[in-house]
């Protein structure tokens, strides 16, 4: 055997975990991204840690060093030290990391996985810089982020699709400064109460109020601009929250059904991370198995109506009532800690959390590679 041929035989994909970041919850994102560092499979990857401050400076960890946290369990931690510059002209197809104040050390990342909930991270942003470094990652691309992110424009484009959804109305900041009066008695007239008021572009139940008296409502969206430019306020249904995990690329598949049952009045952010006794998991949901088949196939549906890939949670309103459904949202970087619904899901399903991971680092592989594919020039120039 030649030496050449050792060298291929040994190399390992190197991972970068991207966790942390600008967006409230940064702190779940370390939570997340402790699960994930534990297990990917070291016999086929090399991994890297690569923390995201909450002033957005990155910090390649030298140690990584997963701790116990009161509120979350454990999580990775994230230690501020040297100051790393992002190089994607080194070598195409790989992220180079450099840290000024040492000498320039170099870390290399061949793919990564960017475990980074709401702004900054879930939102197309960070997927707009790695396509521009031609860098694989895992999860949904630039497009199905950004969409799946803002929950109004995902809204519309699910109505337009012929999938269900609770009545909402969007408010943007200045016009709610210039009138309030007016959208507050426009909003009641339309939904009626109870209400939920969140932001438009934020996850985990984070900046949202449940507003049951008129008294309450300029209050509860006030709170909500504090995180948005804009906020959508809508009807509040009395149903079970229903829960489907995607995984795939041009042909994805749908796993079996789980409920969350909150303690809370609703499942806030306090019921989702800090209170233990928030809310209890039911896998899988119980509901009929017509109905349950009409479910997964919605969200299937969602899922490829706003353009997304590699893995989402599609979350779902079931009207205890009347037992129709609504699409709520789609969440394409999904909680990831080992009692997280979207792993949980899979599990139930049969496919193991690294076994998951394996699944999600192949299907940001193969996208990355039928995107190279691409042409960027235009035909004519190459026919002078």
């Amino acid at each position: 055997m030649t030496r050449k041929t050792v060298l291929q035989k040994s190399a390992k994909l190197r991972i970068g975990i991207l966790y942390g970041g600008r967006s409230g919850e940064h702190d779940v994102s370390l939570c997340s991204a402790a699960s994930v560092f534990s297990a990917l499979d070291r016999n086929k990857y090399n991994v890297t840690a690569i923390g995201i401050d909450k002033d957005g400076r990155w910090h390649v960890q030298e140690k990584p060093e997963i701790i116990p946290d009161k509120d979350f369990g454990r999580k990775l931690a994230l230690k501020k030290k040297g100051l790393w510059l992002v190089n994607h002209f080194e070598q195409k197809n790989k992220l180079h990391l450099y840290d000024t104040k040492n000498k320039n050390k170099e870390v290399v990342v061949d793919l990564v996985i960017p475990i980074l909930h709401g702004t900054f991270g879930e939102d197309g942003t960070l997927q707009g810089l790695l396509e521009l470094a031609m860098v694989p990652y895992v999860g949904a691309d630039v497009t199905g982020s950004s969409v799946g992110m803002d929950k109004d424009i995902a809204k519309r484009l699910l109505n337009h699709a012929g999938i269900p959804v609770v009545p909402t109305v969007t408010v943007n900041k200045q016009r709610w400064q210039d009138d309030s009066k007016f959208i507050m008695k426009n909003v009641l007239e339309k939904l009626g109460l109870p209400l939920f008021v969140k932001p438009v572009c934020t996850g985990s139940s984070v900046g949202i109020k449940k507003v049951k008296k008129k008294e309450s409502l300029a209050a509860a969206i006030n709170f909500a601009f504090q995180f948005d430019t804009r906020v959508m306020i809508e009807e509040a249904i009395d149903c079970r929250e229903i829960e489907c995990a995607v995984l795939g690329n041009e042909h994805p598949a749908a796993s079996i059904l789980g409920e969350i049952i909150p303690s809370h009045e609703f499942y806030s952010y306090e019921a989702k991370y800090i209170d233990p006794e928030g809310a209890k998991l039911v896998i899988p949901a119980k509901t009929d198995m017509l109905l349950s088949a009409k479910i997964r196939m919605t969200a299937l549906k969602g899922y490829m109506a706003l353009g997304c890939s590699s893995m989402a949670r599609v979350d779902f309103f079931l009207d205890k009532k009347t037992n129709k459904f609504y699409l709520n949202e789609i969440n394409t970087i999904p909680g990831f800690t080992s009692i997280s619904m979207y792993p949980k899901l899979w599990d139930a399903t049969g496919l193991k959390y690294g076994d998951l991971l394996d699944k999600l680092i192949a299907l940001a592989l193969d996208r990355h590679k039928k995107k190279l594919g691409i042409k960027t020039e235009s035909f004519l120039l190459n026919e002078r």
